[in-house]
């Protein structure tokens, strides 16, 4: 980024509006970031509806030109909120949700249940209670225990649910360790080569209130390589046709799940979305071509993908440090109490001085956090001009997972966030008060 300005060198990961006027301030959904820091404060999260709305079109125009009637359902851990919920109806989205939480916000946002697939390895039976009496469109069952309580759960209402099975494909997605779950050793999913599986679907065809309408496979995250997708596919396809034949079941859908890549840093860009679109949609065909089965009704599960380029970071410099020969430190406002990720999984992030949008950056820092742990740090070796207290530092790609992870660590207060678009900018999330943290004490 030395020989360009922030504003060009950034382009893949800002925000599709973004913007720099003629004094070199960001601007997003034609806001200044100045401005909005001065209504809003710092830290603060800034997402862009424009990008958003864009990005869920491209999902739905690519799968459906290779697969049609393939449907979408966001996948609400990389963060969800009434206001984004609301969003994604009116962009015909469904949702894809991992707890009575995510679940009651979606219905508060205004998602119909019939479009909600319910997720996760550890659902409690009052979250599969609450699941069942708001009416969920699918149960995405991942083990034996949970099939048993939900058997129960639909004998004791005598109502109909329906449900997916998650099988393990023991397909290595080729990501982080700790976000990798398609492998046959995860906490995640009936492993297929132990014939685990194939038992749960029998125990399901036997559940008079269980209509198992096929399978859902998901291998991790973020995938920037799509040829993992064909390999569980062409696994699960096998699977499928295998009961076909011993126990004469058909599937009538299938999910290869989400993990699609999203572009955090200039020199890892992510797949395209019909790079995804056109890889699942083969390896589909292809499957049911080969085995002789019907094509299934198909939905996909994007998350980080939909909203983390949205998404921008706001934070004003507090302190900065020079060390002679080792490094200069600038430290910001916030920290990995807003974003875990950096210390978490060691994830790699962009940085600009956002009051400085055209400046070819001179400097190379480290942006600190504001916490108390060493590995506090949010980018290692920014490239950035000179910087004053109180400046404005911009990181983009921030509109995963980072609000979704966030804690009161250091009891910190948890962050504005503001939705911009047509240079109109509403705030959708208040900052928390010094009260707020005493709410829950007794």
């Amino acid at each position: 980024m030395t020989n360009q300005a922030p504003i060009d060198a950034l382009a893949d990961v800002l925000p599709l509006t973004a913007r720099a006027n003629i004094t070199g301030v960001l601007q997003i959904g034609g806001c200044s970031v100045r401005d909005l820091a001065a209504a809003f404060g710092t830290p603060l999260y800034v997402y862009d509806e424009h990008t958003i709305r864009q990005i869920c079109r491209q999902y739905l125009r690519d799968f459906q030109a290779h697969l049609p009637g393939a449907r979408a359902h966001y996948a609400g851990k990389a963060w969800l909120s009434p206001a984004l919920t609301a969003l994604l109806v009116e962009e015909g989205f469904g949702l894809d949700v991992v707890s009575a939480g995510e679940l009651h916000v979606a219905i508060a946002g205004g998602m119909d249940p019939e479009h909600v697939a319910f997720h996760g390895n550890g659902k409690t039976p009052h979250e599969l209670e609450y699941a069942l009496d708001a009416g969920v469109g699918r149960i995405i069952v991942d083990n034996d225990d949970e099939l048993t309580v939900l058997d129960q759960l639909t004998r004791e209402r005598a109502s109909e649910q329906r449900i997916m099975l998650r099988i393990t494909p023991g397909v290595d997605a080729q990501t982080h360790a700790k976000t990798t779950t398609g492998l046959r050793d995860s906490k995640f999913g009936f492993p297929l080569p132990s014939g685990q599986a194939e038992a749960a679907l029998v125990r399901a065809l036997e559940a008079p209130f269980l209509d198992v309408t096929g399978f859902h496979i998901h291998l991790g995250s973020p995938l920037f390589n799509v040829e993992p997708y064909a390999d569980g596919i062409a696994t699960i396809g096998e699977f499928a046709a295998e009961m076909k034949q011993r126990h004469g079941y058909e599937w009538r859908e299938f999910s290869p799940g989400g993990g699609m890549a999203l572009t955090y840093t200039a020199d890892r860009v992510a797949p395209a979305t019909e790079s995804y679109a056109v890889q699942i949609a083969e390896a589909i065909h292809t499957a049911c071509d080969t085995h002789g089965l019907p094509m299934p009704d198909v939905h996909i599960e994007p998350g980080r993908s939909v909203v983390g380029r949205a998404g921008l970071a706001l934070y004003s410099v507090v302190s900065r440090k020079h060390i002679p020969d080792t490094r200069d430190y600038v430290t910001v406002d916030g920290g990995m109490s807003d974003n875990i990720r950096p210390a978490m999984y060691d994830s790699k992030y962009e940085a600009a001085a956002a009051e400085q949008m055209n400046t070819v950056p001179g400097l190379v820092a480290t942006i600190a956090g504001k916490f108390c742990e060493s590995g506090d740090v949010l980018v290692r070796d920014a490239q950035l001009p000179a910087l004053q207290l109180g400046e404005l530092i911009a990181i983009p790609a921030s509109g995963a997972y980072q609000i979704a992870m966030e804690s009161n660590y250091n009891l910190s207060l948890r962050p504005a966030v503001v939705m911009v678009n047509d240079g109109d900018a509403r705030l959708v999330r208040r900052r928390q008060t010094l009260d707020d943290l005493l709410h829950l004490e007794l």
